[in-house]
């Protein structure tokens, strides 16, 4: 486990790979942490430096000093990657919150990207499991997350993947670990609040974001999870819609994070829009 100081908080982050090969850096969703990244590392390090990381106030790492919105992930994370001298455009990956905050990275300095792959990514669409709705709610959405023990770890490891076989208890462990930190049920309400709330994810964000992602014209690749219970498989269509250059792919029996539920089959998909443009 390694540590850095950025953007005021001290992050959590993996490294691995030749310092000078291209940069791949792996975003986790809401309530998350690198984890959830990691089985996609032996596929790529020997010819990339693969950089996994948690974002503030999730996962181990420590809250950002303001409060927690989407420009400020990014900024963190910008903010890590100077830390760690990373000065190569990155190929940014993005789990559902980790989507957006790497959308939000393009636009922000899209010279430092190389190509995007955003995967079960928030973003598409106003529908999300109620679970996360409810959440938004005040007093109850906190005092729900201050109640993260192992049974309600594991019923919200049980809604991520359409293969029970993993939830398993490292996954439940950990769950329950970044759940207890102090700050963890205040940055997760910033980041929904800001983000939607009991109606849903907030059309505001997305209707300004998408446009400029699609202006950039990026490499992309849109993949999901076809049986995904927190953002709906539907969304994907919504995403060809938005970037219509992108590419796309469906997971057919697989929930909210195909990295993670399919990792041979995720990385087959993934690593050829990576190669290409690392050759041109």
């Amino acid at each position: 486990m390694s540590w850095v100081e950025a953007g005021g908080s001290r992050i959590r982050y993996e490294v691995s790979g030749h310092k000078d090969a291209p940069p791949v850096v792996m975003l986790h969703g809401i309530g998350r942490s690198l984890e959830d990244w990691e089985p996609q590392r032996p596929f790529l390090e020997a010819d990339h430096r693969v950089i996994t990381l948690d974002m503030p106030g999730f996962g181990l790492s420590d809250r950002l000093p303001a409060p927690t919105t989407l420009g400020g992930l990014a900024g963190a994370v910008w903010a890590t990657l100077d830390a760690l001298d990373v000065t190569a455009p990155a190929h940014l990956m993005g789990n559902s919150l980790g989507g957006a905050v790497s959308m939000q990275m393009l636009v922000d300095d899209p010279a430092r990207v190389s190509t995007l792959t955003l995967v079960n990514s928030a973003g598409f669409g106003r529908e999300v499991t109620m679970a996360l709705r409810i959440l938004a709610v005040p007093l109850l959405g906190r005092s729900l997350l201050r109640r993260i023990d192992p049974r309600a770890a594991r019923r919200i490891e049980r809604s991520i993947f359409f293969d029970r076989a993993h939830v398993t208890d490292e996954r439940v462990d950990m769950a329950v670990r970044i759940g207890r930190r102090p700050d963890f049920a205040a940055v997760y309400l910033e980041v929904a609040r800001a983000l939607g709330g009991f109606r849903g994810i907030a059309d505001g964000w997305r209707n300004q974001l998408l446009p400029r992602v699609a202006a950039t014209q990026h490499p992309t690749l849109i993949v999901w999870g076809e049986r995904d219970l927190i953002l709906p498989a539907a969304h994907l269509e919504a995403a060809r819609a938005a970037l219509p250059y992108a590419q796309t792919h469906m997971f057919p029996d697989t929930g909210h994070m195909p990295q993670l539920e399919r990792p041979e089959e995720f990385a087959a998909v993934a690593r050829p829009l990576l190669t290409q443009v690392n050759a041109t």
